[in-house]
């Protein structure tokens, strides 16, 4: 029986929610970012220590023939909105951080707003008891599209049994929204800078996927919050399907050099 080595990527977002934190070098603060470690039950990623995101789903696009439900996303083809309000939707359902405004307001929501949205519906929401336009509308909320910054773009490599067609976005998190697990596809979370990240991966302690070691290694580049998101803003983003080499016994992925991760040609492992 001939395997299929074809399968077409599925559409999926992802945010790299930002914060300043407390440490830094010589206690000058920097970047913490939001991230999550998978079920160890999950078929895609499983154990690993990931961003908050998934797939865009047929109701992500539904949410776009209502434009009052969302604002920003200025230029974009109906695809470009599914993957921002998947992006929120998704970082909702994982871990409790909304990305929206009272309608009518100019800021995001309050924390103490957010956490009785998130009592009320992210279950139900996760569970598929209740849409997220359903959310919208019952909550009189606006997605705040325009607060996602869009990052980096990674399709996984032709040959894989599962694909996905990613759009990582940068945004700051809204303020005292400090974001949990869900304890279904995610068994922790935590705040940490880049570069705490990256020392887990080498050690061992984490399990860190090749597309966001590169991305944590690019943003641990940037010194605070406010420098991350103006770095980004405007800037076009190269889409990245690594490659699969070997070479003298070793396997590498080779990337679009014009993607900015540092090379085109990493060391992945041996045969």
């Amino acid at each position: 029986m001939s395997v299929e080595t074809n399968v077409a990527p599925r559409p999926a977002s992802t945010i790299l929610l930002l914060r300043e934190g407390a440490g830094g070098p010589e206690g000058r603060g920097g970047i913490e970012v939001f991230m999550m470690v998978r079920h160890y039950e999950i078929d895609f990623a499983s154990g690993a220590l990931v961003f908050p995101g998934g797939s865009v789903e047929k109701s992500d696009h539904e949410i776009i023939a209502h434009p009052e439900l969302y604002s920003g996303g200025e230029g974009c083809d109906a695809a470009g909105f599914s993957f921002r309000i998947a992006a929120i939707r998704e970082t909702f359902e994982e871990s409790g951080i909304l990305l929206a405004r009272a309608r009518g307001s100019k800021a995001l929501i309050e924390a103490k707003r957010a956490a009785e949205i998130e009592t009320a519906s992210r279950l139900a929401l996760s569970e598929g008891k209740t849409a997220f336009l359903t959310v919208l509308t019952e909550n009189a909320l606006v997605l705040a599209l325009d607060e996602l910054l869009p990052y980096a773009h990674w399709i996984t490599p032709i040959g894989m049994p599962k694909r996905f067609d990613t759009w990582f976005f940068l945004a700051a998190a809204p303020e005292a929204q400090v974001g949990a697990h869900d304890g279904r596809e995610s068994t922790d979370s935590i705040w940490l800078s880049p570069q705490e990240a990256l020392a887990g991966g080498e050690s061992g302690r984490f399990k860190l996927p090749f597309p966001t070691t590169r991305n944590l290694i690019k943003l641990g580049k940037q010194a605070n919050v406010k420098a991350a998101l103006e770095d980004s803003r405007g800037k076009p983003v190269v889409t990245v399907m690594p490659v699969l080499t070997s070479l003298n016994g070793g396997r590498q992925l080779r990337i679009p050099l014009e993607a900015g991760y540092d090379g085109e040609l990493f060391e992945v492992g041996g045969r």
